[in-house]
């Protein structure tokens, strides 16, 4: 009788793993992490990329939902973006090895002190890998279309969850 019983929980697991979207099984970014963008160290052919700022980190809520075949993490909570053309909320889909964010929005081309920014189409693109630790790294390119800063901007990111260590930051 145990053996049917395990038998029968073993094949219900293979089941249901088997109905999962692949990698679902590794796709969850919930909770609370401080999100770190290394723009001190950022490369890219727009004007933006040359321009020295610091790198900066912000605390985000995530949850994942995959109910729906595809795994998507939502920002439920932290800081509202300073630039009011940033799609809200963000939202990551799993592709299988990163968590994925392509988004369309407006640059704001800071020219110096005193400048009118100039606005800009721009499309961006975050990725972010989990990491064995816990973490997630990867990049985040922006394509700017027109304008002073038209071209690229990209910078290293890094994700960690809150509470656990953060490893190194800065440049």
């Amino acid at each position: 009788m145990r053996k049917s019983l395990l038998v029968v929980a073993l094949v219900a697991t293979w089941f249901v793993a088997g109905a999962m979207p692949a990698g679902a099984a590794d796709a969850n970014w919930s909770g609370d992490y401080s999100l770190k963008r290394f723009a001190a160290t950022k490369t890219g052919t727009s004007l933006a990329a040359s321009q020295w700022e610091p790198d900066f980190s912000d605390t985000y809520t995530f949850e994942t939902d995959c109910s729906s075949g595809v795994c998507i993490a939502t920002v439920v909570g932290g800081p509202a973006p300073a630039n009011p053309t940033l799609p809200q909320p963000a939202r990551y889909t799993w592709d299988g090895t990163s968590w994925v964010h392509p988004y369309d929005w407006e640059w704001d081309c800071y020219q110096g002190e005193g400048v009118p920014k100039v606005w800009a189409p721009a499309h961006s693109e975050a990725y972010y890998t989990p990491q064995p630790d816990g973490s997630l790294k990867g990049s985040w390119r922006t394509d700017i279309a027109s304008g002073p800063c038209e071209g690229s901007v990209i910078m290293h990111v890094e994700a960690y969850p809150v509470g656990r260590s953060t490893g190194s930051f800065g440049s």
